[in-house]
């Protein structure tokens, strides 16, 4: 499971800086469509850290029960 989270926080990390790339990229260029772009790029630069953040917390819940049920599996 460390492994999933460490690729699922990496992939993250990577499309956020992405994301800011892209966001830096529509606010200057001058295209019809470069606003909803822009907005969405901010959206989703407010929303995939909300998610990764969500997924550490379910992640860590399940670690948790698991140990609980196999104490003998945590050493």
């Amino acid at each position: 499971m460390k492994k999933f989270k460490q690729i699922v926080c990496m992939l993250g990390a990577i499309s956020l800086a992405g994301i800011y790339l892209c966001t830096l990229f529509f606010s200057i260029v001058d295209h019809t469509q470069a606003k909803s772009w822009l907005s969405a790029s901010l959206y989703a630069t407010i929303a995939i850290p909300i998610f990764l953040y969500a997924f550490l917390l379910i992640t860590r819940q399940l670690d948790n029960r698991t140990k609980k049920d196999h104490p003998e599996s945590s050493k």
